[in-house]
């Protein structure tokens, strides 16, 4: 599996995606990326369709991302149309282990939990079976506003070097690669 970096604008969301995606999963998606960046690529076709991961398409264009990672599959399209139910139906059959879920989330803070696309503590609560901190009563209000700057690096060298010089400027920043 051969992982690519395409241009955003070459990319087309499919037509026939029987998933539709609510604002508030694709904020979450959004929250996701900025938090975490692209851990898995995005799966298109021959004609650079994105058959899975259409909600991730999405959140990225929204962010004005540039490129995304993608595969592109192999599957004839029955096959792809098949896959794409399979990949979002799959994740929908999983259960929560909740001793593991709590030890996970143990010591997270509340903007941490806000990441995760939980409406609120009674959510975390319920998968739990016991209560969560009041102070995390709600953890669907709006995060605190956040201001960054996106600086576009040559290469892995020049992002070091950029990187650097922030840190010893005493700036708060981390490495994304996109």
């Amino acid at each position: 599996m051969k992982i690519l970096k395409l241009p955003i604008a070459t990319l087309h969301p499919d037509p026939a995606n029987a998933r539709r995606h609510s604002e508030r999963n694709l904020d979450s998606v959004m929250s996701s990326l900025m938090r975490f960046g692209q851990q898995k690529p995005i799966v298109i076709d021959e004609k650079n369709i994105v058959r899975a991961g259409n909600c991730t398409f999405a959140a990225a264009k929204a962010l004005g991302w540039k490129e995304i990672d993608c595969v592109c599959s192999t599957l004839v399209a029955a096959d792809l149309a098949a896959y794409a139910i399979a990949d979002n139906r799959t994740a929908e059959l999983a259960e929560w282990d909740a001793d593991l879920l709590h030890a996970a989330l143990d010591g997270m803070d509340e903007a941490g939990l806000k990441s995760l696309a939980f409406d609120n503590a009674e959510e975390l609560a319920k998968i739990l079976d016991r209560p969560i901190a009041e102070e995390l009563d709600d953890v669907s209000a709006p995060l605190v506003d956040q201001f960054e700057v996106v600086v576009e690096c040559r290469d892995e060298q020049h992002q070091r070097e950029v990187y650097e010089r922030l840190i010893a400027a005493g700036e708060t920043c981390r490495v994304l690669t996109m």
